[in-house]
């Protein structure tokens, strides 16, 4: 495995000073650690590329209570990016704000993972398989960067630039992810397909979010899928067919359909369309089912 030299600060702006020394004088990045459960493995196959340094400069930030934890600052619900999955599977003002955003958190990896992994480690992998990225792309959520050259901000979906990058800068750190809650009465549904039922990498996975009114029309309506287009993004084509008009079984069918024509629209015609587009037709239908199901407008979806 690769050789790290650790450097465990003793608060932010320490952490953001290394960072900046780094990146100006010692020619590597440092790399931010918290839960490690993607780095320790990218550590493990950079050790076979001779490309690589042959040690890793890595700053501790898991100790850092000033990027830790959720909250609500005025009318956003912020979550600090060393806040781990379970954390946030758990937590109250998720469950009321976001809740497909804690279904996703609790899909992912084993408990002993989502007591470590971090959702900032989750967004910054930038995996195209990353189960936090369908649900925070939904509600546009931003990411808060950070360095010693003061605080930007920027939308996850803009963030992650292609898999495995991000728009960051060598010396910025993500410090939190923040959005608006859902509208109050809104429903929201997150589902992932993987080669098994448990402890398994995303293949794809759909998030949804829906409000409704009283006759049953579609008011607002979020859609997002993961590990099917080139970037993190909305599929505006399957939004609007729903958006506006009365909620039905069928109207969901043609929503799943519109988003499997977007993906194969950005992303050409290769070797897994055949799986692909029908399983993200099938998962995006259900999950707007799911929904209009927790409104009292469809029967659970099989």
């Amino acid at each position: 495995m690769t050789q790290m030299e650790v450097y465990r600060p003793t608060c932010l702006d320490d952490a953001l000073q290394y960072m900046w020394h780094c990146s100006q004088a010692q020619g590597d990045a440092a790399r931010p650690i918290a839960g490690g459960t993607d780095l320790m493995v990218a550590a493990r196959h950079a050790a076979e590329d001779a490309g690589q340094p042959a040690t890793w400069r890595v700053v501790d930030i898991s100790g850092l209570p000033e990027i830790s934890g959720i909250c609500v600052d005025g009318d956003e619900v912020c979550i600090g990016a060393a806040t781990t999955h379970t954390e946030i599977e758990e937590s109250a003002v998720i469950l009321k704000t976001a809740p497909f955003l804690a279904e996703a958190a609790a899909t992912i990896g084993s408990c002993q993972i989502r007591n470590r992994g971090t959702i900032g480690g989750n967004v910054m992998n930038a995996s195209p398989a990353a189960d936090t990225l369908p649900p925070l792309v939904a509600l546009s959520a931003t990411a808060t960067l950070a360095s010693v050259r003061g605080r930007r901000a920027i939308r996850v979906a803009e963030l992650v630039t292609g898999p495995y990058r991000t728009a960051a800068t060598p010396d910025e750190l993500l410090v939190d992810v923040r959005f608006r809650a859902l509208e109050p009465g809104a429903r929201s549904a997150f589902i992932k397909v993987g080669r098994r039922r448990a402890l398994a990498i995303s293949r794809l996975a759909a998030a949804v979010a829906a409000l409704f009114d009283s006759d049953a029309r579609i008011l607002d309506i979020r859609i997002s899928a993961g590990a099917a287009f080139p970037t993190p993004c909305r599929i505006g084509r399957a939004e609007q067919v729903l958006l506006g008009n009365a909620y039905s079984a069928e109207l969901a069918e043609r929503a799943g359909r519109e988003a499997a024509r977007a993906m194969v629209s950005a992303t050409g015609v290769r070797w897994s369309r055949e799986y692909k587009e029908p399983v993200l037709a099938a998962i995006i239908t259900r999950a707007i089912r799911q929904c209009a199901a927790k409104e009292g407008l469809d029967v659970w979806p099989e």
